[in-house]
């Protein structure tokens, strides 16, 4: 058996992302969990880009802020104390507009495979 007691603030943000992103999962070697904290500020993305999952479940928990998920129906506000969910093969982009707030959210994706995700080239 395995525990782990983490506090997101005390890990270094993955490089190269278009936000804070701080990986729990990363940090507790999980294989079958990825568990990001995000600080998202005005004009900042959560993904690399308007993309979907052919597997991956995520789910969006909004700490603080408030999130705007754009999807190809509509884009959705996702205030603080909110969930957003993503089936496999949903369309997403979760981001905070320019004139939006410093956002903070959980977001848990499973199963935790790389190279599921797939740019959506509809957007």
């Amino acid at each position: 058996m395995s525990y782990h007691h983490v506090d997101p603030a005390t890990l270094e943000p993955t490089p190269d992302r278009p936000s804070v992103q701080r990986s729990i999962s990363d940090a507790c070697g999980l294989e079958k969990l990825a568990l990001h904290r995000y600080e998202v500020g005005p004009g900042e993305a959560v993904p690399l880009a308007y993309h979907y999952h052919d597997e991956q479940e995520e789910a969006f928990y909004v700490l603080e802020g408030a999130l705007h998920v754009e999807t190809p129906e509509r884009e959705y506000v996702v205030e603080s104390g909110e969930a957003f969910v993503v089936e496999p093969e949903a369309p997403q982009f979760a981001h905070v507009p320019e004139d939006g707030v410093e956002t903070t959210a959980l977001v848990v994706g499973a199963p935790a495979v790389n190279g599921d995700a797939h740019p959506y080239e509809d957007a």
